[in-house]
């Protein structure tokens, strides 16, 4: 038998899979179907999930581990923030080290156990990098730009002004009022660009953010790969940035930045040392169920004789959530 966690970074949900606990490692077709069945909530279990995350046996010297992300249609993300704020508290309790390397798709990156955010909701720092606003890193074309940052571009929507990064993750991220963030420009834009189209051909994250306040936004995702999401930690950090470089006077280098999402709340801070940007993550890392699964059934993705122990994070996660200020009277849906 072998282990799953159920867990979740701001309500954005996903399995661990622990790779390095099996006999051998599933194939990368076996893992595709795995996550494509299991993270569906008409296939799956505990309703399903945003992606799985696969821990593995690192490829880069001084990490601890590797994480890969696989999004529930089967494509793989070169990072996940909340993701891997729950991947760290995984191996602090595996290894009882509290600052640590994981290794990811592009680089290694540095996470630290934090104090608890309230009674029973551990927390977790994690670097997000590396920055660029190059436009083939992203990758766009035909826009009649070479790097997007708080500009008009008509070809994708009217009248908002843009910004595109990635950390690595792909980001195109606009600053807006609560009201447009609650109408339906985000989905069509983000179906329009996740889709076969001439100017984000691999897809693109589009965040939504309201500036509530100096150091202070509220931020919705549609996910490559996903869809709608409760939160997302790289378009959180990617909108953190944008923020303090758009707007100088409501978003600070260096300092706290609180960062609501429909699945809660997290910090950000913005550094920028040695001529690169970098942000640090802070939140959640919450594990809600364990599952057991045997070997072969996780290799042929039959969850019929999966044993399900459920926690009581949840609801310690949900009391927090609740008495956040201005989580109430944000767009939750």
């Amino acid at each position: 038998m072998t282990q799953l966690l159920k867990v979740h970074g701001s309500q954005n949900h996903f399995f661990i899979l622990d790779q390095t606990e099996l006999d051998e490692p599933l194939t990368d077709e076996q893992l595709r179907n795995f996550t494509k069945k299991i993270t569906s909530s008409d296939t799956g279990i505990l309703d399903g999930s945003d992606g799985v995350l696969v821990v593995n046996h690192p490829t880069r010297s001084h990490a601890l581990a590797q994480m890969r992300v696989i999004n529930a249609d089967g494509s793989e993300a070169s990072m996940c923030g909340n993701g891997l704020r729950t991947v760290a508290r995984y191996l602090f309790e595996q290894f009882h080290q509290d600052h640590f390397m994981v290794d990811t798709m592009n680089a290694n990156l540095r996470v630290s156990k934090q104090a608890d955010l309230a009674e029973g909701v551990p927390a977790f720092a994690v670097e997000i990098s590396p920055v660029s606003f190059a436009n083939e890193k992203l990758p766009f074309d035909n826009v009649g730009l070479r790097r997007i940052i708080d500009q008009y571009v008509p070809e994708l929507y009217p009248g908002l002004k843009f910004t595109a990064l990635a950390v690595p993750n792909p980001h195109l991220i606009s600053f807006m009022s609560q009201k447009q963030i609650e109408g339906p420009i985000l989905g069509e834009l983000g179906e329009k660009l996740n889709q076969d189209n001439p100017y984000f051909p691999d897809g693109v994250n589009v965040n939504f953010a309201q500036i509530i306040d100096r150091n202070q936004l509220f931020v919705r995702t549609f996910e490559r790969g996903v869809g709608f999401t409760n939160a997302c930690g790289t378009g959180m950090s990617a909108t953190s940035l944008a923020l303090c470089l758009t707007h100088p006077d409501l978003g600070q280098f260096n300092q706290k930045i609180d960062v609501y999402n429909p699945g809660g709340k997290v910090q950000t801070i913005v550094h920028y040392d040695h001529d690169c940007y970098w942000i640090e993550l802070i939140g959640n890392a919450t594990f809600t169920a364990r599952i057991e699964i045997g070997e072969d059934d996780l290799r042929q993705a039959n969850f019929d004789n999966v044993k399900i122990t459920e926690t009581d994070e949840q609801t310690a996660y949900e009391r927090f959530v609740n008495n956040l200020p201005h989580f109430n009277n944000l767009q939750t849906i």
